[in-house]
């Protein structure tokens, strides 16, 4: 079976979502409706969103053995009252996976225009600037959230800590220094994994650089701060050798005030952790 475009690991999550839900049994279901009624299910959107979470509704009912249509294409905007996608087959089943597929639309929905509208602010001031996720995820559904990211607009960022080194305060600490931390990872690591390291100050911001870091993560700056450092920077002639990062409390009312300071990057946690889910409802008709 097709299981829709998603990775084994991902068709996994999906199954272990609709087993916790289920558990034992839909006695709900099992005690009202014949086991042999057949329906046609439709998803609705029921306020205006980029739509996410399609491909993983798809997936739910491909190894459901159910068919489906879809009605609207993932990254779009859609409105209230916009049928999305139609699942078709056991009235058991459409009642059983219809909360989990919810859940997924209404989540990875939420995400996606929250995306979508930090990058398009983001974007006015500074068109190449990439707006970026990080790790802080909900456990065991970092996957959907990450492609909801990507859907909207996004850089996923790293997905987990092998995808490259990224050197925190508390590395810092515990390595004695940014230039020893840099200079570390610069030895042991392969040529094929980047280097970044957060900086708090324009000195450790120049240490870095001194020592190789490909990215430079500028921790905890203000807008007007960055743009002072970057024009340091560019003084002394080290500003294209890194990729500028800027994160912490980044959200939509600050974005722009970044975006025109001159960084490569603005990662945001609150793209994954402080986002709205986008209402969807799923009605059923009879065949």
């Amino acid at each position: 079976m097709r299981f829709g475009n998603l990775p084994p690991e991902a068709i996994d999550a999906l199954k272990r979502y609709i087993a916790e839900d289920v558990r034992s049994g839909d006695i709900t279901t099992e005690m009202t409706i014949p086991e042999d009624t057949t329906a046609l299910a439709t998803i609705y959107a029921k306020e205006r969103a980029v739509l996410a979470g399609i491909e993983e509704v798809a997936a739910i009912a491909d190894f459901s053995e159910l068919t489906y249509e879809v009605l609207a294409f993932e990254g779009n905007w859609v409105d209230p009252q916009q049928p999305v996608m139609r699942l078709r087959g056991s009235a058991w089943t459409l009642l059983t996976v219809e909360r989990v597929c919810l859940n997924i639309v209404q989540r990875m929905s939420g995400i996606a225009t929250k995306v979508y509208n930090m990058v398009s602010i983001a974007r006015k001031e500074n068109p190449k600037v990439k707006v970026a996720a990080t790790r802080k995820t909900t456990p065991g559904f970092r996957f959907f959230e990450k492609r909801a990211v990507v859907v909207g607009g996004g850089d996923p960022h790293r997905y987990a800590l092998d995808d490259m080194v990224l050197i925190k305060n508390n590395h810092i600490t515990a390595a004695g220094g940014v230039r020893a931390a840099v200079t570390a990872a610069k030895e042991k690591t392969s040529f094929s994994k980047k280097i970044s390291c957060e900086a708090r100050t324009l000195q450790q911001v120049q240490e870095a650089i001194g020592a190789g870091a490909d990215i430079v993560l500028l921790d905890n700056f203000k807008p007007k701060d960055v743009g002072g450092l970057v024009e340091v920077l560019k003084a002394d002639g080290t500003r294209e050798k890194v990729i500028l990062e800027v994160s912490g409390g980044i959200n939509e009312e600050n974005i722009r005030d970044y975006a025109k300071s001159g960084v490569d990057v603005i990662s945001s946690g609150a793209l994954t952790h402080s986002f709205k889910s986008s209402d969807f409802h799923m009605l059923l008709s009879m065949n």
